[in-house]
């Protein structure tokens, strides 16, 4: 029934490119890269700039190589110290989807990165990095940093992070005067950075927040392949159509920032008794070790204690689960102490297996 996973073996709903490639259109994102990275790992980046192209979204290309920009984009790439640098990259973006724009090889990249972010008012900026997402202890991905974070990160001095001083640097004075988010990515990983909802690299913004809220209908796409990967993965028992209707008409998801929709679940109430269950509960691996587990079942116990529930119950097949229901005060209990009506027409194999916990209200 539920699951709190901490890897993925790469399903991939169908979806999740869909609902970025409709976040991009019609508007306009900036993407930096060294000269050592636009001229030796460019294969990816022609792919993602041939997608961006086809969904109507405008790029702004920012590196130090003249050359490799130019092929990149077939025309030759404005120089950062132009003059009327706005001016000069709005009528190119009403000519051509894509625009390159020079920094001097004199110049620090990062810095002028920053500058030219600010001057253009971006609200999306993906920085192309060799060494990828930041880590953090046990080699783990850091997805989401808020600028607290960032703060601390450059504070410790780290040696993993001290070659990238200077970019993080930016980051954090980008975030300081107002920027939405920073992407940092390697190249190879830019693809799934902007396309997926698991990602490849580190998110950096100003706040970090999670809102959980019911579905609205415009969430049931994104909800559904979510329950598909976790019924893929064996976490979520199969449904029928049915069954996932029900899902997500009493559903509800956890977004991180307003849009990222990081877990799902259910909360299904038995009509034979005062009480409900949580049901799909699935948070995906980026936003492991988020707390969006607890927030979930938080939003689940608020919502059934409206409904005057006396108890909320869980069903899981696994251990690991059990121990993470444990922490939000669920007990084990026998089959026997859920309400009948679950187990009608639930499936055999999986009811011997079945571990169920519940939570007086």
């Amino acid at each position: 029934m539920t699951a709190i996973r901490d890897e993925s073996p790469g399903f991939a709903p169908f979806s999740e490119k869909g609902f970025y490639l409709a976040e991009f259109r019609g508007r306009t994102l900036a993407i930096t890269a060294p000269a050592t990275q636009i001229r030796e790992v460019v294969a990816p980046l022609r792919e993602v700039l041939a997608e961006l192209a086809a969904n109507a979204t405008r790029v702004i290309l920012i590196s130090d190589d003249r050359d490799a920009l130019a092929a990149l984009i077939d025309t030759p790439a404005i120089p950062a110290d132009t003059g009327r640098l706005e001016g000069t990259i709005w009528q190119g973006l009403r000519k051509s989807a894509f625009v390159g724009v020079q920094v001097e090889a004199d110049r620090d990249l990062a810095h002028a990165t920053g500058q030219i972010a600010l001057r253009l008012g971006l609200s999306k900026l993906v920085w192309i990095d060799g060494g990828g997402a930041l880590v953090g202890a046990g080699e783990r991905r850091l997805s989401f940093v808020d600028l607290e974070e960032l703060r601390a990160v450059l504070a410790a001095d780290a040696p993993e992070t001290r070659s990238r001083a200077s970019t993080l640097r930016e980051i954090e004075s980008l975030l300081e005067h107002g920027m939405p988010a920073v992407n940092l990515c390697s190249m190879e990983g830019l693809a799934d950075e902007l396309f997926t909802y698991a990602g490849s690299g580190t998110r950096f913004s100003r706040e970090r927040y999670v809102d959980v809220r019911r579905l609205g209908i415009d969430d049931y796409d994104a909800a559904d392949d979510l329950i598909a990967r976790g019924v893929a993965e064996g976490y979520l028992a199969q449904r029928t159509p049915e069954a996932v209707e029900r899902v997500l008409a009493h559903g509800f998801g956890a977004f991180v920032e307003g849009r990222h929709l990081a877990g799902i679940g259910a909360l299904l109430p038995f009509e034979s008794e005062k009480a409900a269950e949580i049901a799909s509960l699935y948070t995906i691996t980026r936003f492991v070790g988020e707390g969006i587990g607890g927030h979930l079942v938080a939003f689940a116990c608020a919502c059934a204690k409206e409904l005057g529930c006396e108890a909320v119950t869980a069903v899981t097949t696994s251990d690991r689960v059990v121990t993470f229901f444990e922490r939000y005060g669920f007990e084990r209990v026998t089959p026997d102490e859920i309400p009948a009506e679950k187990w009608r027409d639930y499936d055999r194999e999986r009811r011997a297996r079945a571990l169920c916990l519940r939570r007086a209200l």
